[in-house]
């Protein structure tokens, strides 16, 4: 008789419906996670490659070896320095790479320290041409997941090229500061050529009063050698000469001659030494110096050389002794005050207000214009080299930027602004001489 299968009860169809349920869920997320794990080799890949093309890239040697000094990992650098491929340093004892005794000593010194995080060392290498390459190393513990030392990571440079790259920069940096002094230099006897008609000026009254008084005493030394030569020989006119040659007035007046052609050679003696100071190169000499002196030199000199309608009121007052530099404090009055001549309105005379102080801070002196004063985004920026608001070729744009610095070498401060009665102030402060 035939046997008829029992039908499936209602609680089995649904056990095995979960089991589908169930594989098709695990399924899917087998295909998920071998899309991510694609995704992540794809990753890693594009990591190892970007590795490999920055250990490619260095200048710098790399060594990655074992705890027992064994290479793992070289870069391409160290490669072309020792002349062996990758293949060949492959599990090669660092130490076979090293030249001497003493880096031999020195590497199995960083290998047996273990609690060692990182040190430098200075290691002779093994060149593919058997030559001897210094190269200063940095050695640094390498680490796995849990923290444990699992090797060391040699990061250096040949020497070579740091000793090139040093006197690079060391010849660079003297070429700038010889730059810098013809620069300071430059602008210096730029300042002194606006002066040299006012100088000339001032030379030649006294070298004019001394060729005057040397043509006299020229023509009573003549008369002199007349007279003694008439005595010598017993001429009887002899007094009749002395009243015609007129000796008596020329004896009286010899001195006044004399002293009068001294005082001329003193003062050009004087005026050639302060152009000498003012236009030799800086030096550091510092002396106590009255800025009552200064700042009548620098109104003098720029009044005589270029500006006649310059007006600057100033009346001396009681010694503002500071210690400094005359020639240098003398080439920031001049330049203030040439800008101060430079910033009048439509060609209006120039009015300087000069007041100076002394008190416990120091000397502070003040120079006023008639200007139109200094635009805001200009104050910020005026005492930078090279900035300037005068049109081309009538200014470097360094005047400000080194007085700025003279003022400073002296221990003080340079400053500007607007005045509230219109024009603009510079502000000088000086340490005085305590």
């Amino acid at each position: 008789m035939a046997t008829t299968p029992l039908p499936l009860d209602g609680v089995d169809e649904t056990m095995w419906l979960d089991v589908i349920q169930k594989m098709d869920e695990v399924y899917s997320q087998l295909v998920q996670d071998e899309i991510v794990l694609e995704e992540k080799n794809a990753e890693l890949e594009d990591s190892q490659r970007f590795i490999f093309s920055v250990l490619s890239a260095m200048s710098d040697v790399l060594i990655a070896c074992n705890r027992a000094g064994d290479i793992e990992q070289t870069n391409t650098a160290l490669q072309k320095l020792v002349g062996l491929d990758e293949t060949a340093l492959q599990g090669m004892p660092v130490s076979r790479l090293l030249a001497d005794a003493g880096s031999i000593a020195a590497i199995e010194l960083v290998l047996a320290q273990s609690q060692m995080a990182s040190a430098v060392v200075e290691l002779n290498l093994i060149d593919a041409q058997h030559g001897v390459v210094p190269v200063d190393v940095n050695c640094t513990r390498r680490r796995d997941s849990l923290g444990k030392c699992v090797g060391y990571v040699f990061v250096g440079r040949p020497m070579g090229e740091l000793r090139r790259a040093y006197d690079e920069l060391s010849c660079t940096h003297e070429a700038l500061k010889r730059t810098q002094q013809q620069l300071l230099h430059a602008e210096k006897m730029a300042s002194l050529g606006r002066l040299v008609a006012g100088v000339a000026h001032e030379l030649n009254n006294p070298i004019s009063f001394v060729l005057g008084n040397v043509h006299a005493l020229k023509r009573y030394s003549e008369r002199l050698a007349q007279y003694v030569a008439a005595l010598h020989a017993g001429d009887p006119e002899a007094p009749a000469l002395r009243a015609r040659l007129r000796i008596d007035h020329l004896l009286a007046d010899l001195p006044s001659l004399i002293d009068g052609t001294l005082e001329g050679a003193h003062r050009t003696t004087d005026i050639v030494n302060g152009l000498r100071r003012f236009s030799a190169v800086d030096r550091e000499e510092r002396v106590p110096v009255d800025l009552n002196g200064v700042i009548e030199r620098a109104i003098h000199w720029i009044s005589k050389g270029g500006a006649p309608r310059f007006t600057a009121h100033w009346t001396p007052g009681p010694p503002l002794l500071v210690m400094g530099n005359a020639g240098k404090l003398l080439q920031v009055l001049m330049n203030l005050i040439t800008n101060a001549c430079d910033a009048a309105v439509d060609g209006a005379p120039v009015q300087l207000v000069i007041t100076a102080q002394a008190g416990e801070d120091g000397v502070t002196l003040r120079l006023h214009d008639n200007g139109s004063g200094i635009a805001a985004d200009h104050l910020l920026r005026i005492f930078e080299p090279f900035f300037t608001t005068k049109p081309v070729g009538k200014g470097t744009g360094l005047g400000l930027s080194i007085s700025y610095g003279i003022i400073e070498q002296h221990g003080g401060v340079l400053s500007a602004r607007n005045h509230p009665a219109g024009g603009a102030e510079f502000v000088i402060v000086l340490p005085g001489v305590r």
